[in-house]
């Protein structure tokens, strides 16, 4: 049987165990150490921000983008529906209702529809967007950069200027992307709004096991963050806590970890590109299949290559999924969407159309860093001579 062809793992080839070491020998291995510090500077460097928050999780740092939006039991907060469900939990770990929104092409959500539902479902009174059904004030919108793609954010920031919303942007999978184009060329992913979110989970572009990043471009808002994430302590020595806060720091050993990964985040995306145009020309040939292409208007890190099924008369998600399967190559199908999973089925949803669509319809290719081009044209075999 030919070598297993993972879905998406990560590319330990630079400084990791050196740095590691380091901080185990220097005995820093919790929420304090240098390497904390440095990660969350490199991190700012890289994004051209002001201020990083280093964090447990991408699930933490959106649970306290939506503590700093001060989402509360009587708020409402648009989130996608095409996603994955940590980035909408955290609205009901405040109590919040979550307002599902359709996707456009890009697999984001769709902006178009979120100006309609503002304008047709809402309505603003003293600077709050009130929903007339339930009388709730939308209070934020979580927009997600799904894949690496990267959501219309010139729309967004109108939008959420216009009705008075927090705009949080989930760039949990986007680290690296960037506009190319537009009013914000040369913003990246996650920079744009009022607070962005990335992940360094096991699957994403670089990692750190686990752990997460928060950036904000209020400085009060980052210190704030800061604040909470480390039990919200006034004074460390006594024990004496301000507020309820959480364990959500970052350990030192995981930021040793990012560091070293992200020496090598922009030759990981190099190669991510290459495999990607790699795939895209040899899907281009199979009738009834291609690869989703990115937004044109940015530069994207390649996180997730998404193959769409264009004749579901000839071929099925899991059809695909199996025949790969068979042949030792890993690929997943997207998520359920959200609004149809069981916490959330009584929550509004509004006018959900390609989403659905797009369920049916997407598989997930192997798209690791260290993917080979043997590797690439592998998968690409048995799509070609499966018979269907």
């Amino acid at each position: 049987m030919k070598q297993f062809i993972p879905l998406s793992v990560p590319n330990i080839k630079g400084n990791e165990i050196q740095y590691v070491t380091d901080a185990l020998e220097k005995e820093w291995v919790s929420t304090g150490g240098a390497y904390i510090d440095r990660f969350e500077k490199e991190i700012a460097v890289y994004l051209n921000v002001n201020s990083a928050v280093a964090c447990q999780s991408g699930s933490a740092g959106l649970h306290l983008s939506l503590v700093l939006a001060n989402v509360t039991r009587e708020d409402m907060v648009i989130v996608p529906t095409l996603t994955f469900i940590a980035a909408v939990n955290p609205v009901k770990y405040l109590g919040g209702a979550p307002l599902f929104m359709d996707c456009d092409d890009s697999l984001c959500m769709d902006m178009d529809k979120l100006q309609r539902f503002c304008e047709t479902e809402c309505e603003l009174k003293d600077e709050k967007l009130i929903h007339l059904e339930t009388q709730k004030h939308v209070k934020a919108a979580v927009v997600v950069h799904v894949f690496g793609n990267m959501a219309d954010m010139e729309k967004a920031v109108k939008i959420a200027d216009k009705y008075h919303l927090t705009l949080i942007e989930d760039a949990t999978e986007a680290l690296g992307s960037h506009y190319t184009k537009g009013d914000f060329a040369g913003r990246y992913a996650g920079t744009i709004g009022d607070i962005g979110v990335y992940s360094f989970n096991g699957n994403k572009i670089i990692t750190t096991g686990g752990g997460g990043m928060m950036v904000t471009k209020d400085p009060v808002l980052s210190q704030r963050a800061r604040y909470l994430s480390t039990q919200a302590k006034d004074d460390a020595v006594n024990f004496i806590h301000g507020e309820v806060g959480y364990n959500y720091r970052m350990t030192n050993l995981q930021a040793a970890l990012g560091v070293a990964q992200l020496e090598k985040l922009n030759d990981f995306i190099m190669v991510k590109k290459a495999n990607y145009q790699h795939y895209q020309e040899g899907i281009r040939t199979l009738d009834g299949l291609q690869l989703l292409p990115f937004n044109k208007a940015i530069e994207p890190n390649y996180w997730f290559y998404s193959l769409y099924i264009e004749d579901l008369e000839k071929y099925s998600k899991e059809a695909i999924i199996e025949k790969l399967s068979e042949n030792n190559i890993q690929t997943r199908p997207i998520w359920g969407l959200i609004h149809e999973q069981k916490p959330y089925q009584k929550d509004i949803a509004f006018d959900i159309e390609k989403a659905k669509d797009y369920h049916r319809r997407i598989v997930n290719l192997p798209c690791s860093s260290n993917l080979t081009v043997g590797d690439v044209d592998q998968v690409l075999e048995v799509l070609n001579k499966s018979i269907w």
